[in-house]
């Protein structure tokens, strides 16, 4: 009888821990859902902030874009661009930081624009047709934009590039190096990329800085001829190329090569630096 008793009362509280482990796991269940439900509640508030957020940031880099080019960089103040992009002030200043930070984000919106024109450019088969088509390409955006072309080459901080101007100059770079492999540059890559750069902003900037009744329409034609003629051979390599055009074209080809590891790879870069540029700062060598 007793042991009845015992399982009886055995089996209640067994009964009475099922049913509160069952509470238990309902109320978590429970609470799980919730939880979940305001997680995604957050989430979808979140996101619809961003695009918001998004749809400013948009708004306001095309108004000052528009300000800045009908009247320059100081047509570009906090409350003209708010108003004309329909935002109250503290929500540029929360986007942007500062006016600084709202002139950096219109030239970053030219430099894609720039970009995005010079990639609808089909190459051809010579890279240095190509060279005389980008160069104009570039006179031609500083010209058509003078405003957004001069706070983006003109006014650089010192030791700062955008991410999109530097993204510019590669695309650059790669255009001389497609030169470097046909055979047909005559200095190392780095100075031609440099000297050509150099050249079409100067130029660019020159004709902005002239009155355009007074432009000289050749300028930018012999200044390009004469960069191209200072960075490229006449013709593709002969048969018997000079050690100089020799060394810069292979010195072109090395990353497609996997011959080598990567410590022959940098020495043989070396030598052909050497020889491609032999009055360069390079090590002793004996005589």
């Amino acid at each position: 009888m007793e042991s009845e008793d015992v399982t009886t009362a055995d089996g209640s509280r067994a009964g009475t821990q099922d049913a509160h482990r069952d509470r238990d796991a309902n109320r978590d269940h429970d609470a799980n859902r919730d939880h979940d439900a305001h997680r995604d509640h957050d989430a979808h508030r979140g996101h619809e902030a961003h695009r918001d957020r998004d749809g400013h940031r948009g708004r306001i880099v095309a108004a000052a874009a528009r300000l800045l080019s009908e009247g320059g960089p100081d047509a570009v103040s906090t409350r003209a661009v708010s108003s004309a992009a329909g935002v109250q002030p503290p929500t540029i200043y929360r986007l942007f930081g500062d006016k600084q930070g709202l002139l950096d984000a219109v030239v970053a919106h030219g430099f894609t624009e720039y970009l995005s024109s010079k990639t609808a450019e089909e190459p051809t088969e010579d890279p240095v047709e190509d060279l005389r088509a980008g160069w104009d390409l570039h006179l031609g955006l500083g010209l058509a934009n003078p405003a957004l072309y001069s706070l983006m080459y003109g006014g650089h901080r010192p030791g700062v590039s955008s991410p999109a101007s530097v993204a510019a100059f590669e695309m650059l770079a790669r255009l001389i190096r497609r030169i470097a492999e046909a055979g047909r540059l005559a200095i190392p890559e780095e100075r031609a990329a440099a000297l050509v750069h150099a050249a079409g902003c100067g130029t660019t900037l020159t004709l902005i800085a002239t009155p355009e009744d007074r432009r000289d329409p050749e300028l930018s034609r012999t200044a390009r001829e004469a960069a191209i003629a200072a960075i490229t051979t006449d013709a593709p390599a002969a048969a018997e190329p000079g050690p100089v055009a020799a060394a810069v074209t292979l010195r072109a080809a090395l990353p497609r090569t996997d011959a080598l590891t990567a410590s022959e790879r940098g020495l043989l870069r070396e030598w052909l630096d050497r020889i491609a540029d032999p009055s360069g700062p390079h090590p002793h060598r004996a005589g």
